[in-house]
């Protein structure tokens, strides 16, 4: 009982420290009506932007994270907080599409449609990352894992393409300042060779056991 309730106020502080950026940031909407200029400078549009598409980057990172680190530090619990930091970076990433339409789209369906067509690389690849979390998210809870059964786990690797495919979109949006898709780009090398450092390790020990 004592380790369910820790588990539950685990999991509650967790919640709040993944919604705190969105907090923050509706404050700084409020102060930036209140006194336009105060919080976001001379582009609004541009500072929620890249804001809403930082941290559902990092979030997914972090996300990623939580099987490793439950690994190289034996606390296999960690794995219970994974779907509700998938869900959040799920969110940002929504609200970060939703403001790029809203700023750049609008009611326009011919501006969405131009933008279809001449393959704008930047917000293409954006959207295949929001394409790919979305079957994520909706099949994340256990009552889908119990349907999709082994076909679960190999749905959610579409969470290694997506993760990817954010980051190049970071890439591509970075004019000249690439010193935070290189920290993204190597904390996702770290992750996915830890993988596959495990997946070879786990590999040989069935080996191993086959043999004997």
């Amino acid at each position: 009982m004592a380790r369910a309730t820790r588990l539950g106020i685990a999991k509650r502080g967790v919640f709040c420290l993944l919604a705190l950026p969105m907090a923050l940031l509706g404050v700084d909407v409020w102060r930036e009506v209140s006194q336009p200029g105060s919080a976001f400078g001379p582009d609004p549009t541009e500072e929620v932007l890249h804001y809403l598409g930082q941290w559902g980057l990092r979030i997914l990172l972090l996300t990623l994270a939580v099987s490793p680190a439950s690994r190289l530090l034996r606390k296999p619990q960690l794995v219970r907080f994974r779907r509700m930091m998938g869900l959040w970076a799920f969110s940002y990433v929504v609200l970060h599409f939703a403001a790029y339409l809203l700023s750049h789209v609008g009611n326009s369906f011919e501006v969405l449609l131009g933008i279809t067509i001449h393959k704008v690389s930047f917000a293409v690849v954006g959207f295949y990352a929001l394409v790919m979390l979305i079957p994520l998210a909706i099949t994340s809870t256990r009552s889908w894992q119990r349907r999709l059964g082994p076909g679960w786990r190999k749905l959610h690797r579409l969470v290694y393409p997506a993760a990817i495919a954010a980051w190049i979109h970071l890439l591509w949006l970075s004019k000249g300042d690439f010193m935070d898709p290189l920290i993204y780009g190597l904390v996702l090398v770290l992750l996915f060779g830890e993988r596959i450092v495990f997946r070879i390790r786990k590999e040989r020990r069935v080996t191993a056991a086959n043999t004997v």
